[in-house]
């Protein structure tokens, strides 16, 4: 037979053992005989030991890591995509009972989704609308968990990786991109330049005196450069001007 002692020992481990505590974050699953019979929680806890048992529950923000899928576009280029998933438990009934592991489920999930959904896009799609296809996987996931008491916060497309091959083009284009827009603007800045010339060369052929300005500026210039010796041709509407010069003082 039992001691006194060894009666009271249990009793103590089995009222202990009705208690438990939950923190804020939990929440706890109740199975009696082992049907579903609520859940309870945060706080302190009550469960009668050897007819209910509880499973805890976390209901925070659950980060997960997509690793690498292999991932062929519409345009046949084999890509390696990988992905991060922030999702967390909005029914702890669901979670439990209608899933053997949610967790697992989860990243089948979002596995399958990541490479079915981006063999939708061609490679420049993939790389310019990301914004776009990360709430496309969003609204595909959330869809499929959502029996599952789960509720997908955000998905997004962490790093493309392409092949060697691809990135060699894309460089190419880029640098070819980038000359043909040089070309554009010098060519642009040439058209600006011949107009402006064209501008010029009108005004200073209707007026002489615009000619003789131009000749004394393009001397003013040359002399600033240090020359010593300059030679310059002097055209004869210059000399004209003397003349009648002349001709006003006799």
């Amino acid at each position: 037979m039992f001691s006194f002692g060894t009666i009271i020992a249990i009793l103590v481990f089995l009222l202990f053992s009705c208690f438990k505590i939950l923190p804020e974050w939990q929440r706890g699953l109740v199975l009696r005989f082992g049907r579903f019979v609520g859940v309870r929680g945060p706080g302190l806890i009550i469960i009668i030991p050897g007819v209910e048992r509880m499973i805890r529950v976390d209901t925070r923000t659950i980060t997960m890591d997509i690793p690498p899928q292999d991932v062929i576009t519409l345009d046949n280029v084999s890509l390696k995509v990988n992905a991060v998933l922030y999702f967390r438990i909005t029914d702890p009934e669901k979670a439990i009972t209608k899933v053997e592991d949610y967790h697992f489920a989860t990243a089948q999930s979002a596995q399958t989704t990541l490479r079915s959904t981006l063999g939708q896009y061609q490679m420049d799609d993939l790389l310019s609308q990301r914004d776009k296809i990360n709430h496309t996987l969003q609204d595909i996931l959330d869809r499929d968990t959502e029996p599952w008491g789960i509720k997908i916060s955000k998905v997004e497309v962490k790093h493309i990786d392409l092949p060697k091959e691809m990135q060699r083009a894309m460089a190419r284009q880029a640098e070819a991109e980038r000359e043909r827009r040089a070309k554009v603007i010098s060519a642009e800045g040439e058209f600006q330049r011949a107009e402006k010339l064209t501008e010029a060369s009108k005004i200073i052929s209707s007026s002489p005196a615009a000619i003789q300005l131009a000749y004394l500026q393009a001397l003013n210039e040359i002399s600033s450069e240090g020359a010593r010796t300059i030679v310059f041709p002097i055209p004869m509407n210059l000399l004209d001007a003397f003349k009648t010069s002349q001709k006003t003082e006799n």
